[in-house]
């Protein structure tokens, strides 16, 4: 038995937290220089979509061990994210005060993405009642 969401997308504060992180992530990207264009800029743009994406998707199937998987993805998305943000600093690559914020930024993005799992897991949402 699947659960209903009973909120939309754009109202689900984790998936707008990462939506916000995405958004401070394009910023780095566009500090990157020319010849990066194609390479850690690409992956980190790809790598910054998947986390706002894999949430989404999770949110949009309704079974709470799917949402977990999709979680999961996106946590992985954020911790690739982190060594993307170390490659900036070890490259001086942008700002340095905005990729350090932008590290811590992303543990906070991944304690979220943890409280929701086990959020997800006491209340197992889609569970019939008498398996609980």
């Amino acid at each position: 038995m699947a659960y209903e969401s009973n909120f939309r997308l754009d109202d689900f504060e984790l998936y707008n937290a990462c939506r916000n992180f995405r958004k401070k992530v394009y910023q780095l990207i566009r500090q990157l220089p020319t010849e990066e264009k194609y390479c850690l800029a690409n992956q980190m743009r790809r790598a910054a979509v998947s986390v706002s994406n894999n949430i989404a998707e999770g949110h949009g199937r309704w079974y709470y061990q799917e949402s977990i998987r999709f979680c999961r993805i996106s946590r992985g998305s954020v911790e690739e994210l982190i060594d993307d943000f170390n490659v900036c600093l070890d490259e001086e690559y942008g700002e340095t005060p905005f990729v350090e914020h932008l590290k811590s930024e992303a543990d906070l993005v991944i304690a979220r993405i943890n409280s929701y799992i086990s959020y997800l897991r006491r209340s197992k949402q889609g569970t019939p009642p008498e398996t609980r």
